[in-house]
């Protein structure tokens, strides 16, 4: 190679005739042959990372405890039970622990293939022991003050600030002519007295809606915080706390512990057994300093 980082017509031509050997050695063009491929070759020459595998689907490296493939986004363990975390014995089709197929189970909700105990698309628990972890976790009153912050922003969200005086001053004046209608019909029926009850002003200046919003997202933030997933030995109970701890009502996304990498959740990282937390996305007040993206 030359000082500019160019290679003449004789290296290029090496180069080409080693990947012209190398391709007929793969038995298959399609991804999934070539990982297949890499695979079995590693058993013969094995790779000197301490720990370290390739994915039997697509063959990119694995660290070590890994169970799932962020490459190609598949469950790699064919003796471990992505539902449950049960421990597969022979080639059994249904988990003899929990009766999920391997294959993987698809959402009703949203008709997504899923092969963890909750779907990773609408979160909708997938297996009975996603349905009863569930239930217990959002009887919790950790979980019950997050649903009410996170119900709280999703009615934040759906309101229309001023757009400008004129419109705030409609908006009053609006008001005032509702409470002399109700005046004037309490009256109609005998009333010589009414009381109009005034209702809560929902609007307010974009400023003031802005304000609020980037209160709750750091009220909101420390109660995930407070919730975060610990570590613990099963990569599948780690992700089933997760998805079971995730609230309605905003756009959240799943920090890990182990890349400090931002998935749309724990089913898309290798170890989410080293932990991880929920946050909220789209708002200053949140916190989030995590710049890495991950499916």
């Amino acid at each position: 190679m030359n000082k500019d980082h160019t290679m003449n017509n004789s290296e290029v031509q090496q180069l080409q005739s080693h990947l012209y050997r190398t391709q007929e050695n793969i038995p298959s063009a399609e991804p999934e042959g070539a990982g297949q491929y890499a695979y079995a070759q590693a058993k013969v020459d094995p790779m000197p990372q301490q720990g370290a595998s390739l994915c039997p689907i697509c063959g990119s490296v694995l660290p070590q405890g890994a169970d799932y493939c962020e490459n190609c986004r598949r469950y790699v363990k064919d003796d471990v039970c992505s539902f449950c975390g049960a421990p597969f014995s022979g080639d059994g089709a249904y988990c003899p622990e929990c009766g999920s197929p391997r294959g993987g189970i698809v959402c009703p909700e949203c008709h997504t293939l899923n092969e963890f105990a909750f779907c990773k698309k609408c979160g909708y628990p997938l297996t009975s022991d996603a349905k009863e972890q569930l239930e217990y976790l959002h009887h919790t009153p950790e979980f019950k003050r997050l649903q009410e912050l996170t119900n709280e922003m999703s009615r934040l969200e759906n309101i229309e600030p001023f757009s400008c005086e004129a419109d705030q001053e409609s908006c009053k004046i609006n008001e005032q002519l509702r409470v002399r209608v109700l005046k004037m019909l309490a009256e109609d029926k005998g009333e010589p007295t009414p009381e109009i009850p005034h209702r809560k002003a929902e609007r307010m200046t974009e400023a003031q809606l802005e304000t609020k919003k980037m209160d709750l997202a750091r009220m909101i933030t420390e109660a995930l915080g407070e919730m975060s997933t610990k570590p613990q030995p099963s990569p599948v109970k780690a992700r089933n706390y997760a998805m079971a701890m995730k609230p309605a009502g905003v756009r959240l996304a799943w920090v890990c512990n182990y890349k400090h990498a931002m998935h749309s959740g724990p089913c898309g990282c290798a170890k989410p057994q080293l932990g991880g937390r929920w946050v909220i996305l789209g708002h200053s007040g949140s916190g989030q300093n995590t710049t890495t993206k991950n499916n």
